[in-house]
């Protein structure tokens, strides 16, 4: 495993990239006041299999509406993806141009340092980037368990998967109220479990928990009620079915 460097600065470096070199870094207050700089990806001349860096933009879907049936039913992928994110990117970059911020840097940069700004970019800013993430390590094809050193650091971190999972379902289901639940890489390359409030995500200053998230399940009721109506842990349970580990432990190979 190699060796991450920390020191003081308190400036955050992450470079954007889908080809050859993908570096990741995470700034000094999402990480208690450290400089993370983890640097991995594909090999020269070769496409990158996962993008660590979000832009202002949303992403197409890799899958159709109904394509995580039965476990997530096609009306709530299309209103959520059409209504609930596609709002959250554009008020982003409505905020974002009201205040100033470029957006020719990563997201995760204004995230890391999202205090410095308006409650209006800390909600669209983190709603926009926790969505991303969300479709992006969901697969018809999900489902299983990790494998590789992913599963390896699981099994270290949490005593085994099924000690995973279930820890990982309490964050989640114990959220009050709207939230996340995340399994992230810490500023010691540990793997940690938790939950946020509302939009707000581990790459936050303000979060009480700090790290590069992994991936996330997103507990507000927009993602569930007209399949699951007020059973969230029935939701959370069966979203493992969908899980893509192979997107989560691509995200997870550049940072250690």
């Amino acid at each position: 495993m190699k060796k991450v460097s920390f020191n003081s600065s308190r400036r955050t470096f992450l470079t954007q990239s889908t080809k050859a070199t993908l570096a990741v870094g995470i700034g000094s207050s999402a990480v208690g006041s450290a400089f993370l700089s983890a640097c991995g990806g594909s090999k020269k001349g070769e496409e990158s299999a996962v993008q660590l860096s979000t832009g202002f933009d949303q992403a197409g879907l890799a899958y159709d509406y109904g394509a995580l049936e039965p476990q997530i039913d096609a009306m709530t992928m299309e209103i959520h993806y059409t209504k609930h994110a596609a709002g959250y990117a554009r008020k982003l970059k409505a905020a974002c141009e009201e205040e100033g911020i470029s957006m020719d840097q990563p997201l995760e940069e204004v995230l890391m340092d999202v205090s410095k700004y308006s409650t209006n970019v800390r909600n669209n800013g983190g709603g926009h980037y926790n969505h991303e993430l969300f479709w992006s390590t969901m697969s018809p094809e999900g489902g299983g368990k990790p494998s590789g050193d992913l599963a390896t650091a699981i099994d270290e971190n949490f005593g085994s998967f099924n000690a995973f999972v279930e820890q990982f379902e309490g964050a989640a289901k114990a959220r009050f109220g709207s939230g996340w639940a995340w399994l992230v890489v810490d500023e010691n390359q540990k793997l940690k479990v938790g939950s946020t409030p509302n939009q707000d995500n581990p790459l936050m200053d303000i979060s009480e928990i700090q790290g590069i998230p992994l991936m996330g399940i997103d507990v507000w009721e927009h993602a569930y009620y007209l399949k699951y109506q007020n059973e969230r842990g029935e939701y959370v349970s069966n979203w493992w079915n969908v899980v893509n580990w192979s997107a989560v432990a691509e995200r997870y190979k550049p940072l250690v």
